[in-house]
């Protein structure tokens, strides 16, 4: 298990046709990688997540409990291929793209419980919770299915607090320490799924 990639943003403009009340809505999803394998610059974490990193809604994204967002990069070959066959165009999304801050390998949903602990490179982060889609995913996509996509494919990602802050580089190990095991973010994707189902979210 290692990191790949690290990633900020900085709030801008979402332009897209997604969603009925909105236009144009602020947003930092779009997210650039600045630490990669390739050019291994050492990035600040803080308790805030990553040093330079914006959030433009603090309500729902940032903060000491949503402090990184993590991504499996073993989830890439499948958007690439949604997106491809559905834009009609071809896609190769860069790390990142999914809005993520760290993007790892060797570490997924099915494995990951809600306050299990991940060291990467010396650092101590927890896991908090799943991430939840909304309509500025699909707008960042480029397909109003993208969200649906997300919850059902359960490849969601998840978010860590932040225990020790200090520096990293892509390319470090992660050690992944179990917890208790209540409920894992697979598990909290498909509830979500659930009772999105339930009450029609999708219309």
């Amino acid at each position: 298990m290692r990191l790949l990639s690290i990633s900020s943003g900085k709030v801008t403009p979402l332009f897209g046709d997604h969603h009925p009340n909105y236009k144009i809505v602020a947003s930092a999803i779009r997210k650039q990688a600045i630490s990669t394998l390739n050019s291994p610059e050492s990035v600040e974490i803080t308790r805030l997540g990553v040093q330079g990193d914006e959030q433009a809604d603090p309500s729902v994204h940032g903060g000491l409990e949503k402090a990184i967002y993590v991504y499996p990069a073993e989830h890439y070959a499948f958007w690439n291929a949604l997106l491809t066959r559905e834009t009609k165009k071809s896609v190769q999304l860069q790390y990142g793209a999914i809005g993520e801050n760290f993007t790892i390998e060797g570490l997924l949903e099915t494995d990951v419980y809600v306050g299990d602990k991940l060291i990467i490179g010396g650092l101590e982060f927890s896991v908090v919770k799943l991430r939840e889609p909304c309509f500025k995913f699909n707008a960042a996509m480029g397909y109003k299915g993208a969200a649906k996509a997300m919850l059902q494919s359960g490849f969601s990602g998840w978010y860590l607090r932040v225990h020790q802050a200090g520096s990293l580089t892509a390319g470090v190990d992660i050690k992944h320490v179990s917890g208790p095991k209540d409920i894992s973010i697979d598990a909290q994707n498909r509830a979500l799924l659930n009772r999105s189902n339930q009450h029609n979210l999708w219309e």
